[in-house]
């Protein structure tokens, strides 16, 4: 029995496994050979990508700029965590570098992506289609208060833009940025002359694959998060509802580790449009991205934004709604825990694959009680096998309907209640750890401390799949010598072949998988086996009793029998 138990969680990988490379979105097809173009700030015609998220090319009305600047320029904002970028050309954000997180050519990992007929963010949209083109290409006045702007800023930060020419189209805009947040605030208005004009902001597309490194990543997704759920929507579902309303907590997109969601303090209506970006080059992947835009309840209050990484302790610190949009699955209970686990020993290991070393040693230590009993039970079951294939091949003749049948469970019970083994007993322990398993394998999934984190020698980033797969085949290895030592508890002979080929199965399957999972997997297979060898030498060798051929036995109860008759007086 419990051999099937086991065949059954191996195969629950093989289910998991397929269920991740079914989510995986399939490459579009081959897309215009004509490459998409990184665009300037300012806006240019369409490229061959998805249509924009507003009309393009905007025309901009000829009027005479009153508050302007003759030049294009740049302002640079530096806080501890973030190096930005605006321009004066349309008063919009072109860069937004995390100095904490690298990108794989090792620089401050970016999440702002100039691309042609796309608006950057902090693009204004309004009802006057004459008045947009001015908005987004006009050079706005920049009031700049600090003192010194080549150095990181040690207080918050006031930008303000402004643009008016002769027509009466005014606009302003007024960003707000802390030295110590991902978080910059965003004040816009737009008026013809007396007359306010309501303006959508337009952020473009988000954050996209920045970060993606394995198969397993979680592409860009429409993000919404209300009071009590967070929902995800994939560009198939964004074309079929495109817009939503309501009082969202937060709002916007987000892929495996970063996000770049509006922070509204009140109803909203945001709207998303899937963008794709073909390769620079025919072998180039095509890129699914998603644009979204916000239209505020109160069109001339403040509106935040947070651009930065999925880590658990710098979203509580906003709110601790917001670290549910870290995808931990159905076991985040379990995840939590876990996380704040590897966090704690990092802080004496200071290496996150060492780090992950350890706590697979502790968690094992913790679960050493409920293993033993499973390898003991998995022994007691083995040491009755015999007894109970007797008993099967004396019913074997009947077929599973005949109430024949029902007197072969009868004696198998009564056989485990004499020897005191629990058919359930050895197979429980196991199932009471595959929610820690999975929960493991959601926390180095998601957990964005471990992107870009080396281990040793060859493996320089936890997040991507072993270059030359050492890791998967010595996981492979401690599978197959895990099967080799586990008691065998009577699975027939086409069960114990499956159950051999499995370990190679697995390591085929878990070749591309995150090297920090493996080590894990890893890990914990060399533990097993440990215990193993541990619980033997405490419980000793089986002692299996060979059951003797069934006449043989008649004999014998006939013979005891004459023998305790002669034996009276």
């Amino acid at each position: 029995m419990e051999r099937r138990v086991l065949l059954a969680i191996l195969l629950s990988f093989v289910v998991l496994y397929a269920y991740q490379a079914l989510v995986v979105k399939p490459k579009p097809a081959d897309a215009p050979s004509t490459p998409a173009q990184v665009a300037a700030p300012a806006a240019t015609a369409p490229g061959p990508a998805a249509p924009a998220a507003s009309p393009s090319p905007e025309i901009a009305r000829q009027s005479k700029p009153v508050v302007s600047e003759s030049a294009e320029r740049d302002v640079r904002v530096e806080t501890r965590d973030v190096i930005a970028v605006f321009t004066n050309r349309g008063a919009r954000l072109k860069s937004w570098r995390l100095k904490h997180y690298r990108d794989q050519k090792k620089q401050p990992q970016e999440l702002i992506e100039p691309i042609a007929g796309q608006p950057l963010p902090f693009s204004l949209r309004t009802s006057d289609e004459t008045a947009n083109g001015t908005i987004n290409t006009a050079l706005y006045s920049v009031v700049d208060r600090r003192s010194d702007t080549t150095k990181p800023i040690a207080s918050p930060v006031d930008l303000e833009f402004e643009y008016r020419d002769a027509d009466g189209l005014a606009v302003s805009k007024k960003f707000h940025i802390e030295p110590s947040s991902y978080v910059v605030k965003v004040h816009a208005t737009v008026a013809n002359g007396s007359t306010p004009l309501p303006a959508t902001v337009q952020w473009g597309p988000a954050v996209g694959d920045a970060a993606e490194v394995s198969t397993y990543a979680q592409k860009a997704e429409a993000l919404l998060a209300t009071a009590d759920k967070v929902q995800r929507l994939a560009a198939k579902d964004i074309a079929k509802q495109p817009v939503h309303e309501g009082p969202f907590r937060y709002a916007g997109v987000d892929d495996n580790y970063f996000m770049t969601v509006a922070l509204p303090g009140a109803p909203l209506k945001i709207t998303y449009q899937p963008v794709t970006i073909p390769g620079a080059t025919p072998k180039d992947p095509v890129r699914e991205l998603v644009a979204y835009s916000i239209d505020r309840s109160q069109p001339n209050g403040d509106l935040a934004f947070f651009v930065g990484p999925k880590d658990f302790d710098v979203l509580a610190a906003i709110d601790p709604a917001m670290t549910k949009a870290i995808n931990f699955g159905m076991f985040s209970v379990i995840v939590v825990p876990l996380l704040r686990s590897l966090k704690w020993v990092h802080t004496y290991i200071g290496n996150w694959g060492w780090s992950i070393v350890v706590l697979t040693v502790i968690i094992n230590i913790i679960l050493f009680p409920l293993q033993h009993k499973s390898i003991v039970s998995m022994r007691k079951m083995q040491e009755i096998q015999p007894q109970v294939k007797a008993i099967q091949d004396r019913y074997a003749k009947f077929k599973a309907t005949d109430p024949e049948k029902q007197k072969m469970n009868q004696e198998l019970m009564t056989l485990y209640r004499e020897r005191g083994v629990n058919p359930a007993s050895g197979c429980v322990p196991m199932l009471l750890t595959m929610p820690l398993l999975l929960a493991m394998w959601a926390m180095l999934q998601t957990s964005i401390e471990l992107r870009g984190a080396p281990f040793i020698g060859w493996i320089h980033d936890l997040t991507a799949h072993d270059p030359y797969y050492v890791t998967p085949i010595l996981m492979g290895a401690t599978q197959f010598w895990q099967q080799k030592i586990t008691p065998a508890t009577g699975a027939d002979p086409a069960q114990q072949k499956m159950m051999m080929i499995m370990p190679g199965i697995m390591t085929v399957m878990f070749l591309w998988l995150p090297t920090g999972a493996l080590i894990y997997y890893t890990v914990s297979g060399v533990l097993r086996i440990a215990q193993q060898y541990v619980t033997n030498s405490i419980i000793g060798p089986p002692t299996v009793k060979s059951m003797r051929p069934a006449a043989e036995r008649r004999l014998k109860r006939a013979l005891g029998k004459t023998d305790a008759a002669r034996s009276k007086p």
